[in-house]
């Protein structure tokens, strides 16, 4: 407990009082702790007297009762902001508080910035590390494979085109020792190029390398490890990326979360992305609601079946709408954008999208570059099946087409060179599912508008 301050506490009335004013006197007497107030949560076994003012003078701290039945989420929320509190203590218990509960809660409190911890655990809000000397956003997800590059490398083109002369910090599994920076909007990255990298033992397929290449933007590569259930990394050198963004020819910078890690600097506006195919209870529960809930802005990619069927999609949407009512929602596809020439040219085609969705995207390709694809596969992230895949279709190709992901450079650029094919590499731009949804680039442009008027206020 130390650091924390000012400390509000839950407590219900399934405890005799004297035995919760115990507590509170307990937590008062630890060093750096003043217990502010406290909300009763529920529980009629042990209430003789159901009055604040009674409450209040009995446990000697000023107490806020619930006006309804059920759990007070949101009064909690207000009693954190009234008082100005550091940490939240839960001295309830079984039957009031059950784990879905008080993970519901756990995501309000922290939401809120503020520690929320019991007798046996203690959940803090990332870490969110003030370094930023110019306007920044956050792009984060709710898991691995949702488009969380894509995006970025969407949002970089876009405010990029318009004059915000952007830079990219990235962060990942396989980043470099040292920040890295990339000069993507001066130099060339070919395959052979990133094959040469990666022979030198650089992970060519990273996201700062693919940021740089998709977006022709100067990008940061940073590293981390370990992921905690709220988002927290045990490892990162992404605070001395913040420091060299802040040197670089940019005016503006974009931090890009990996996996269901989010980046711990503080910038002034967030980006959420959730994958509709992701399985539905683990945005709902859990630190589903907690990361929803940091989105000013909130994009379902791969609204599209079999992944996410409408019935889906419109409950993550309502959900999304209760918990963070005041986000702008908009539910997106993928398709493929290839960065060369495919025209009359026979593909073989390497995505980490879902062998479900394969049909799709050929037609796409196929539809609107003058290709044939002959052959794909969806192992990327699987260098044995990817080689399998690729002895399939390598003799009977002209190009290989490939996302910048996992094995790209290293199995699916290697090969394809070796077999004399061409390689060029694909993006994937989010497009709006239907009309019905706000332009995704001009609430991009709002928000990044936004997030310069905060920084100057």
């Amino acid at each position: 407990m130390k650091g924390i301050n000012k400390m509000l506490c839950l407590v219900d009335g399934e405890h005799y009082l004297p035995v919760t004013k115990e507590a509170i006197d307990t937590l008062n007497k630890l060093e750096h702790i003043d217990i502010v107030a406290a909300v009763f949560i529920g529980g009629t076994e042990k209430l003789r007297d159901d009055s604040e003012e009674s409450y209040s003078e009995k446990l000697g701290v000023p107490v806020q009762f619930a006006k309804d039945k059920d759990i007070p989420y949101d009064l909690i929320v207000e009693m954190i902001r009234k008082f100005d509190v550091d940490a939240v203590m839960d001295l309830s218990d079984e039957p009031i508080l059950d784990y879905p509960k008080r993970f519901r809660i756990a995501c309000k409190v922290l939401n809120e910035g503020v520690i929320y911890e019991g007798p046996d655990f203690r959940f803090e809000p990332t870490s969110q590390y003030e370094i930023m000397e110019k306007p920044s956003i956050t792009i984060l997800g709710t898991g691995k494979r949702i488009g969380k590059t894509a995006v970025s490398g969407f949002v970089s083109r876009l405010i990029d085109k318009n004059g915000y002369e952007p830079c990219v910090i990235a962060m990942g599994r396989g980043g470099p020792e040292e920040p890295e920076i990339v000069h993507g909007e001066e130099m060339e990255i070919t395959a052979e190029y990133l094959l040469e990298q990666s022979e030198k033992g650089v992970h060519a397929a990273s996201d700062h390398w693919e940021d740089a290449l998709m977006s022709r933007i100067l990008t940061i590569g940073c590293r981390r490890c370990g992921g905690g259930m709220a988002g927290e990394v045990f490892l990162t050198n992404m605070k001395q990326g913040a420091k060299l963004a802040n040197k670089v020819d940019s005016k503006f910078a974009i931090f890009e979360g990996s996996g269901a890690a989010i980046p711990p600097i503080k910038t002034d506006k967030k980006i959420t992305l959730i994958g509709a195919s992701q399985p539905i209870e683990n945005l709902t529960t859990y630190f589903g609601p907690y990361r929803v809930g940091l989105g000013d802005l909130v994009i379902l990619t791969m609204c599209e079946e079999p992944m996410a069927d409408a019935d889906k999609i419109k409950k993550i949407e309502d959900f999304v709408a209760e918990v963070n009512p005041d986000a702008t929602v908009i539910s997106t596809v993928f398709r493929p954008k290839p960065l060369g020439d495919l025209t009359g040219k026979k593909v073989l085609f390497a995505t980490t999208a879902p062998e479900s969705v394969k049909d799709k995207l050929v037609n796409y390709l196929e539809e609107n570059y003058d290709c044939k694809v002959i052959g794909t596969t969806s192992h990327l992230s699987n260098r044995p099946l990817l080689r399998q895949d690729m002895k399939k279709y390598v003799d009977k190709a002209d190009v290989m087409l490939t996302e910048l992901k996992a094995a790209a450079v290293d199995v699916a650029s290697k090969d394809a060179i070796s077999h004399g094919l061409d390689v060029v590499y694909c993006d994937n731009v989010p497009v709006e599912i239907d009309d019905t949804y706000p332009d995704l680039g001009e609430s991009v442009i709002k928000l990044v508008d936004s997030a310069i008027e905060n920084f100057n206020n």
